[in-house]
């Protein structure tokens, strides 16, 4: 089988894929010249789909309604606008390994490609309670969602197990939304999680204390503090039991899962440096191999507004990151004041390897460090990314930016109205590092974005307390963030 080569290859079809592709066509694109091979069937869509409007029992999102790039305010990307821009979608299939030196990768089929620079953005995958031990946790009716194949099983099994009785593990992202789906197509709704509240990583006690009080108010039994030891199955090999770790019983027809995810390395393992979990990569995205950037799930990067690096598991970031490692932005100084001085710094650097060479290829300075702009001799800013995550469920929306250390200031729980409406800021070293809302605005919600990445002086306390939503919404802090 002959090898094939393209200019551009992204590893991965997921959110970051396409809003990669759309980039690289706005930047301009020959036919033929961009690759994306991914594993599954279809063209990149919104993932966060899939936990929500994608299980609704009515009105029900379907493809192609949410193809990628829909979730950000953009053009719905179809099938067929891939071939209208000569991109080539690799659908179903799954590189299984690549060589960095060789720039080559190969698919499960046996195919080879070839490429001058490669995305790597895989994502994540779901972790399974199989991985932990636990037996039984691969029988019929147990179900994890992360791809589309996923949410249709779990749609079928809905449909065909009318008012069945619902047990979900684990009380983060993944089981709170699929919980308010599964009770609203009016299932019997049991969540199970071993913390002592629910979104433990991101929720203080006081935040968690609302929604678990919501989802019993929907009918949500709740079980705290253990987990899943087992199961048990009928003749046909379908759950019908859920074994707690402290001894508990919960009868099932049906269980979902979501303890977690874990970022999908192969098929680069061990050829990229790693970081705290991910493929580690500077503010551009560029991992320590020449023309290979990874974005999204799988990439630890450098967090400037906290000095930090760390890997995000969020639709934002995969987004951000994806347009961020193809961008091509303004041009540096020396091509702009006279053309001559670029070539004539490019041939000292290339020849004399001196003093110059650092600077030039200095992290600090260099001028052509994301996809588009290497190839244009071009500057762009560092990614700058102020963290931020988001869910809804059942009438509720949160959105929440910036840093949660610190000390909490949770305000506007006595909120009496038929819609909740509170929210939380985090305080550290004097500062506002975060910021939470509930049931807020589009303003609203741009104004905590804005305070949480300006991280003003707090005032105290008492004062945040008093003035709650309206400290973030003062004149001096509305508009836009700056993101």
């Amino acid at each position: 089988m002959g090898e094939k080569y393209y200019k551009y290859v992204i590893v991965g079809g997921g959110v970051a894929a396409g809003y990669a592709a759309r980039e690289f066509a706005n930047l301009g694109l020959q036919p033929g010249e961009l690759a994306i091979i991914s594993k599954e069937a279809v063209a990149p869509y919104e993932r966060p789909a899939l936990s929500k409007a994608y299980l609704f029992p009515e009105g029900a999102a379907r493809l192609p309604g949410f193809h990628v790039c829909v979730g950000s305010g953009g053009e719905r990307l179809l099938p067929e606008w891939y071939t209208k821009k000569g991109i080539d979608l690799i659908l179903g299939t799954e590189v299984v390994k690549a060589d960095v030196a060789s720039k080559t990768l190969t698919t499960a089929y046996g195919a080879v490609y070839k490429y001058g620079t490669t995305l790597v953005a895989t994502g994540s995958t779901f972790i399974k309670l199989s991985d932990f031990g636990v037996p039984d946790a691969d029988a019929h009716g147990i179900y994890y969602l992360r791809e589309i194949k996923e949410a249709d099983a779990l749609v079928q099994a809905i449909k065909t197990k009318k008012d069945a009785v619902a047990v979900v593990v684990g009380g983060g992202y993944i089981g709170l939304e699929l919980a308010a789906v599964l009770v609203l197509n009016k299932l019997k709704v049991t969540m199970v999680y071993p913390g002592p509240w629910c979104m433990p990583r991101l929720f203080t006690t006081h935040i968690a204390s609302f929604y678990e009080g919501y989802y019993k108010a929907k009918g949500v039994t709740i079980v705290k503090g253990t987990v899943a030891s087992g199961f048990e199955t009928d003749q046909h090999g379908h759950v019908k039991l859920v074994k707690l770790k402290d001894g508990r019983e919960l009868p099932a027809d049906i269980v979902v899962v979501g303890v977690g995810a874990r970022p999908v390395l192969a098929p680069f393992k061990g050829q990229l440096a790693e970081e705290k979990g991910g493929f580690k990569v500077d503010g551009f995205f560029k991992t320590n191999v020449p023309d290979v950037y990874a974005v999204g799930d799988v990439a630890t990067f450098p967090l400037k507004l906290y000095s930090d690096t760390r890997r995000v598991e969020h639709v934002d970031h995969s987004r951000k990151s994806a347009i961020h490692a193809v961008q091509k932005c303004h041009s540096w100084f020396l091509p702009r004041i006279c053309p001559l001085s670029y070539l004539w710094l490019h041939y000292y650097v290339e020849t004399q390897r001196g003093w110059l060479s650092w600077l030039a290829w200095h992290p600090k300075f260099l001028w052509s460090q994301a996809i588009k702009a290497a190839e244009a001799g071009n500057s762009i800013p560092e990614y700058d990314y102020l963290p931020y995550f988001y869910s809804r469920s059942f009438d509720l929306s949160w959105q929440f930016y910036g840093d949660n250390v610190g000390e909490d200031v949770v305000f506007g729980r006595d909120n009496t109205t038929t819609q909740p409406k509170f929210g939380a800021y985090w305080i550290k070293d004097g500062k506002i590092v975060g910021a939470f809302l509930e049931g807020g605005t589009p303003e609203e919600n741009k104004a905590l974005a804005k305070l949480a990445k300006e991280q003003p002086t707090a005032p105290s306390k008492e004062t945040l307390l008093a003035e709650g939503l309206n400290f973030a919404l003062m004149t001096n802090r509305v508009g836009p963030p700056n993101l």
